[in-house]
């Protein structure tokens, strides 16, 4: 902006020496005035002209270098862009691989867990079964003692009953009394 300032200023500069030739030129010939006017509006068109180029010249570099600016930051917007795509894709295959490490530990640790629950659970069951086992065993050997000692106390009262019933049939009782 400040660089067309100062080209139109150069141009504007020209101008007034170019129509100030002319007067100069004009004065010494003494020629007719209408013809000096001419003259001096012909030197200010072209001038205008050759300023209006210049503008023109001037806005084409303004535009080229705004272009310029504009893919410069164009291709640092996409640079920055595709690297950070890069580096969100680096973060996201790290964060997969970490997922996967603590799922495989996760996994691993529930499977041994399992595993020492079950462990735990046959040696109780087995430890349950021995203490079933046991209590059966004293309570059949328990049983057949009772039933042992039963039989006998049943079997010597059938026998004192049968004795005595014995004895009243042969009329021992009644002797011995």
């Amino acid at each position: 902006m400040v660089e067309q300032k100062e080209q139109v200023e150069s141009a504007t500069k020209q101008v007034e020496e170019q129509v100030a030739q002319p007067q100069a030129a004009t004065a010494e010939k003494g020629a007719d005035p209408l013809s000096e006017l001419l003259g001096r509006a012909q030197n200010a068109y072209t001038a205008y002209i050759e300023a209006q180029k210049e503008v023109a010249k001037g806005f084409k570099e303004q535009q080229l270098q705004l272009e310029k600016a504009y893919k410069k930051t164009e291709k640092q917007t996409n640079d920055t862009y595709d690297s950070t795509i890069v580096e969100a894709l680096k973060s996201r295959e790290k964060a997969e691989q970490k997922a996967a490490e603590e799922y495989e530990k996760s996994d691993t640790a529930a499977l041994e867990l399992y595993r020492e629950s079950l462990r735990q659970a046959s040696e109780a069951r087995r430890g349950t079964i021995e203490q079933t086992m046991k209590a059966y065993q004293e309570t059949v050997k328990d049983a057949q003692k009772i039933r042992e000692e039963t039989i006998g106390k049943a079997w010597k009262i059938c026998r004192e009953s049968t004795d005595q019933a014995w004895r009243t049939f042969q009329g021992e009782t009644a002797l011995k009394e």
